[in-house]
């Protein structure tokens, strides 16, 4: 079984930094962060929580795909970056949107986190014969945990929402999703101090003994090493089990981290970087919206097409990866 993206919707916030504002944080400028990214700018949420853009984006989507919102069947959150601890962000925003009889939950698979949310999506129509529709919401408000003095990682990330509104299909449809957590703490970032009150000596080594508290720490080398492995990885473990080979793939939209990591992948894959969707330098590395942003984006400005086969490739923090083949 598939799925049919029946309405895509995305939201970016208004500010946008671009790569000249950051020489006032670090030492950069606009060569040195195009020539090793190929970003230019990005956006960054103000006063706009996480919540909100992940409401705004799937707003749009139900719009788009015309359907009352009552009759979603459930509402899957995918964030690294929620406002709370709880509750989710996936009931905020079920609340929001009207969709009064779906379940809801969050799904944090960082980066990968649209790849695993859609295909959790997709398991749910499945195994649920009375559940219509699924709203897969993207919401990332990085800038939040970023370290503006660490310019090898705070020029890359950037914030927004992007959401899908599915349903079941028999159109073409594989996934794969894996994840090597031997890698976790290569990109991490803390989430609440031990209590003083109540903390005792600690018997036990810090995985992640390079981890500032509560910033986004990077090892750009090891997570790059990783990365252009894991893109081609994706495509190919999830085309094997349906027989489909990457010269009849219209359209690869892959994870928005860095070009030359997308570069790699084409390479190794054989495909030609026409056929992949960049985004990223107008975005930057959005997380787990990035895929749906790029894709949503495509969409509306008709470069993707209905009837086309898209794969639908992402790496991220855990380390996770995975790849979807599908017909849009």
């Amino acid at each position: 079984m598939g799925i049919n993206i029946l309405g895509m919707g995305s939201y970016v916030p208004e500010q946008t930094l671009t790569n000249d504002d950051f020489t006032r944080f670090v030492e950069t400028n606009d060569e040195w962060i195009r020539t090793r990214t190929g970003i230019t700018e990005r956006r960054m949420a103000g006063w706009e929580p996480t919540w909100y853009m992940g409401t705004q984006a799937a707003r749009k989507a139900i719009e788009a795909a015309k359907i009352n919102a009552e009759d979603i069947g459930l509402v899957i959150s995918c964030t690294a970056t929620a406002d709370f601890h709880t509750p989710s962000m996936s009931s905020v925003i079920q609340n929001n949107v009207g969709a009064v009889n779906a379940g809801a939950f969050d799904l944090n698979a960082s980066c990968t986190g649209f790849v695993y949310a859609l295909d959790t999506a997709r398991r749910f129509l499945e195994t649920d014969s009375s559940m219509k529709y699924v709203l897969v919401v993207a919401n990332e408000a990085l800038s939040r945990f970023l370290d503006f003095t660490d310019r090898s990682s705070c020029i890359l990330f950037g914030d927004g929402a992007a959401a899908a509104v599915v349903e079941r299909s028999d159109k073409l449809y594989s996934s794969a999703l894996g994840s090597d957590g031997s890698g976790a703490g290569y990109l991490c970032a803390r989430t609440l101090d031990v209590a003083p009150e109540v903390a005792v000596e600690k018997d036990f080594d810090d995985p992640f003994p390079k981890m500032p508290q509560h910033k986004l720490y990077q090892n750009g080398k090891e997570v790059y090493k990783f990365a252009t492995n894991a893109l081609p990885k994706s495509f190919t473990l999830a085309a094997e089990k349906i027989g489909v080979t990457s010269g009849e793939i219209d359209w690869f939209v892959p994870h928005q981290a860095n070009v030359r990591i997308i570069e790699t992948a084409a390479k190794k894959l054989g495909v030609p970087m026409d056929k992949f969707i960049i985004t990223l330098d107008h975005y930057g590395n959005t997380s787990s919206v990035s895929i749906p942003l790029a894709l949503c984006e495509s969409i509306e400005k008709g470069i993707i097409k209905k009837g086309q086969k898209l794969a639908l490739i992402g790496f991220g923090a855990g380390l996770t990866y995975g790849g979807i083949i599908l017909e849009y």
